[in-house]
């Protein structure tokens, strides 16, 4: 199956086995809106809880918040987001189509970089054992050129917006020969800047309303709460602070279904350390952060770090967490080292300290700081897509299942009746009412057994538990396992810690 066929295939799943559906669908859906179902919810929340206790419960100096979506507006001016929060546009005259030109140029040297790790991927197969792939990349002449054009084209790129040149971000377009990939058309219109925040008025009258937005992120709600977290918290250099919440975004371009949405959850996590000390712990939350995203499971070869060519207003080093896609590899969390600039820029224009006296060195400083922010609804199609497989079955049938991780799965065990009678369905609900104090259990008797086991496949549900005839008289029913297909015989009594070995998030953590 191609990359184009599966994330189709993804994405009809979603819809079919209730994991998201279009907003507002009865009128047509609401471009780059979605709903998450009712599959789609618990394994959204499963996994935020997840981000939580690995962030904010397993670290002694990280602590949480909750901040509002509407913020004075001085905070947006502070931030730099209403002066700079801008992505360069373009539009290609024939198709009618509008782009962002940095994703054009990054989809281009991304299929450049493809083409290196073909001719690589070739040579490891005619050389074999002996093959040393390190030095083909430095001496292979097809492979050095394609590697040496991605990162000429990125670095022109990033001094082009650096240098707000947008004349010559078109020019790099035009030189490179990139189509729309709609029409096909080269005849592009010049870049201009789009600003992506959302406004809306607050007040009882249109005269006397005032101009709001929409938070464009969550970060600035931890800067401007860092002295009320630090005192009442009596937190100590370094900490954290962690937040999750929807933010809001007027993308120019949102495609590639929930990956770039205009409303979206962020999870963030602002770690205010020493001055001096940034990069020392820009390079521990890399580490630590990549660990978490393996934790789930995923093949390693999914993950890659992209450094920044072009940092923010505000950073002195940057790098993505990128995850392969169906449609490639693309940001999934964002390290940065964002220096004092929030801070400051929020001392400067409230008027007020925000610094942190330091008992050791005898001294108040403005403390510097690294922010881990991950989109949690790109992390949920990054397990979804990952997780969603064909299997051919040793009967020549095959069955469509998705292996997300037992602790963050939607519903945790089915209980299902062999019969409709004979009493079978009443011990199935005493297990189920039993049960659900503790997991997210589901009751279902429609249909035969072996098509209940396959909706229950489709849909992630780790465990399957039959109650048949021989219950009645051993006490015992029969535990299906999702991935491997076993069945085994649990006594009833102990079904609660047979599950909880394997449905505890602390297997994930650990």
């Amino acid at each position: 199956m191609n990359q184009d066929d599966l994330f189709k295939k993804v994405i009809a799943h979603a819809k079919e086995y209730g994991f998201i559906f279009q907003s507002s669908e009865i009128y047509d859906g609401l471009s780059a809106v979605y709903d998450y179902g009712q599959n789609g919810v618990e394994l959204k929340k499963n996994l935020r809880d997840y981000w939580w206790k690995a962030m904010v419960q397993m670290h002694e100096n990280i602590v949480g918040l909750d901040t509002a979506i509407f913020m004075h507006p001085t905070t947006w001016k502070a931030s730099g987001h209403v002066d700079a929060f801008n992505d360069p546009l373009i539009d290609n005259k024939d198709s009618k189509k509008r782009y962002r030109a940095d994703v054009l140029l990054e989809d281009y040297a991304e299929k450049l970089r493809q083409k290196a790790e073909k001719e690589i991927a070739k040579a490891k197969k005619r050389f074999g054992d002996d093959f040393d792939e390190a030095m083909y990349r430095e001496t292979n002449p097809r492979v050095r050129k394609y590697l040496d054009e991605v990162d000429a084209t990125l670095q022109r790129m990033a001094r082009s917006l650096e240098a707000g040149d947008l004349n010559d971000v078109k020019a790099l377009i035009e030189e490179k020969g990139i189509a729309c990939p709609v029409s096909g058309s080269k005849n592009w219109t010049d870049v201009r800047q789009f600003n992506l925040m959302f406004g809306t008025q607050m007040g009882s009258t249109a005269e006397g309303a005032s101009t709001l937005y929409l938070r464009p992120e969550t970060a600035q709600g931890i800067f401007v709460n860092f002295l009320n977290v630090q005192k009442t918290g009596r937190m100590k250099i370094p900490f954290g602070i962690a937040q999750t919440g929807k933010a809001f975004r007027n993308e120019i371009v949102a495609r590639q279904f929930i990956f770039r949405q205009r409303e979206f959850e962020q999870m963030e996590m602002q770690f205010f350390v020493r001055p001096g000390e940034e990069l020392k712990w820009y390079e521990y939350w890399k580490e630590a952060r990549m660990k978490w995203h393996q934790s789930l499971g995923m093949d390693e070869s999914y993950y890659r770090f992209h450094d920044h060519e072009k940092l923010a207003h505000y950073a002195n080093a940057a790098a993505d967490i990128e995850f392969k896609f169906p449609f490639g590899f693309k940001e999934l969390e964002g390290i940065h080292s964002r220096t004092d600039f929030d801070l400051k820029a929020h001392e400067e224009h409230s008027g007020k300290k925000l610094q942190f006296f330091d008992p050791e060195l005898g001294k108040n400083y403005v403390p510097y700081v690294v922010e881990t922010s991950i989109g949690l609804d790109r992390l949920f199609l990054a397990v979804l897509s990952y997780a969603l497989q064909e299997e051919k079955l040793e009967d020549g049938s095959s069955r469509t299942v998705l292996r997300i991780p037992a602790p963050i799965a939607p519903v945790k065990a089915a209980i299902l009746p062999l019969l409709k009678k004979d009493g079978l369905p009443e011990i199935s609900r005493e297990i189920l009412n039993e049960l659900r104090f503790d997991f997210n259990v589901q009751y279902d008797e429609k249909d035969a057994i072996g098509k209940r086991y396959r909706r229950h496949d489709a849909i992630g549900t780790p465990f399957c538990i039959t109650v048949d005839h021989d219950t009645k008289e051993d006490h015992c029913v029969t535990l299906r396992e999702r991935d491997s297909m076993q069945q085994e015989r649990v006594p009833i009594d102990s079904l609660k810690s047979r599950l909880l070995e394997s449905l505890s998030m602390s297997t994930l953590i650990k």
